[in-house]
Order: structure tokens, then sequence, then C-alpha cells
């Protein structure tokens, strides 16, 4: 069980994982702009609250280079990923909520402060490694499970895929996909890249051919 020796406010729970996100997109040292950007915050508050994580020990903050997660940091957000994703699983699998639906109320239920909760959530749950949007969900040591996938938009043209991940789990975006007939662990072949837009023309399973935007393909996860 992780387990941490402060309490942290929900606002900067939401900082600690903003900067976990942006740093597991390969960031480095996150700016205050791109936190802002993130959170759709002023930038001027988020340098406010960068402040007070490093006075807490939980970032290492300068104001040129950016912000990083100290190790007590980096302890927090893994827990609240942890739970935000667990909770997905059990909206999805258990209430049958669609995959487009289990992120704005795991939002909220990632910040329950009972530490216990989510290794019994996990074992309910049947252990899963990734939730609904396929993102691996850290175990209860922090380790996340091996993952290795490539955006559809680098795929081989005529290899055939699997879809594992989206890295968008907006509404609008998880909507139009379903409207598409594209979901996890879908098959999919690449049939055709266009020179002009790189729009990717891809088959689904029942010859379905599907036209997807540069953008798209993009955010869509294939291996």
């Amino acid at each position: 069980m992780m387990a941490t020796t402060t309490t942290q406010t929900l606002s900067e729970e939401n900082y600690l994982k903003a900067i976990y996100h942006l740093e597991k997109q390969g960031h480095g040292k996150v700016s205050a702009t791109a936190i802002a950007e993130e959170l759709d915050n002023n930038p001027a508050s988020v340098v406010d609250m960068l402040k007070r994580l490093s006075d807490k020990k939980l970032i290492q903050y300068d104001k040129n280079k950016g912000a990083v997660l100290t190790a007590s940091g980096q302890k927090v957000a893994v827990l609240i990923v942890r739970k935000h994703r667990l909770w997905e699983v059990f909206l999805h699998d258990k209430l049958g909520y669609n995959w487009d639906e289990v992120h704005d109320i795991a939002e909220q239920l990632e910040h329950i402060r009972d530490y216990d909760l989510p290794d019994r959530l996990d074992k309910f749950l049947g252990f899963p490694k990734y939730d609904p949007h396929g993102d691996p969900i850290p175990q209860s040591n922090g380790n996340l499970p091996a993952f290795s996938s490539i955006p559809l938009s680098e795929a081989a043209v005529n290899r055939k895929m699997k879809v594992v991940k989206v890295s968008d789990d907006s509404p609008d975006f998880l909507r139009y996909l379903e409207k598409q007939g594209i979901g996890l662990n879908q098959p999919i072949l690449i049939k055709e890249i266009q020179a002009f837009d790189k729009s990717v023309l891809v088959e689904l399973k029942g010859k379905k051919e599907v036209y997807l935007s540069t953008e798209a393909a993009k955010k869509i996860f294939v291996k």
C-alpha cells in the first residue's frame, strides 16, 4: 500500500497529477505555462502553487527551468493516478458507464482519503493492469505494468495492428471513435496514408473502411 506522511489539498493533488502527466509526455522539467494550459489556470496562480508545493518538498521548482516531482511528490501523484484509473475500471466494468463517461466521475472519486481503499478496490476488480482508455494502472508498489505501443500515425501500411490505448479521454473524442467503430482491442489494418495531409485510411473488423485525421491518428495507440 502506498501512503504519504502529509495531507495535500485537492488543488495540490491536481497539480501534482498534472506535473506527473506532463513529465510522462517527455516534458522533462515542466514549465508553469504548460501546467497552466493543462489545468486551464491563470499562470500567476500556477506560480504561487508551485512555490507552495516546493515549500512542502513535493517538487523542485526553478522559475527559469520549471518544475519536477521529488520522490515524495511522485508517490502522491502515482497514488492519485492509481485511484483514478481503478475507479474508471470500476465505473466501466461494474456500473456500466461508457468509456466517455468515467473520467469526470473518477476525477471526484480519486480524492477520497482512505488509503486502504485503492488496494481493496484493486483486489475486488481482479488486479486490472489497464483502465478503460488503455492507460496502465500503477501497482500498489507504484510500479507500472509493462506497456509498449506506437501512435497509429507511425504504423506501417498494410500491417495488422490492435488498438491498445487512446491518449485523449475527452468525451468528444471518445464518442467520435465510438461512432467510427473504434475501441480498445479493436483489430485494425492501415490501408493508406495520404501524402497531402497524413490522414489515415484504416480497415476495421467486417471490412469497414474509415478515414482518420492526422490528429486522431496521433491519439490512437496500437501494437
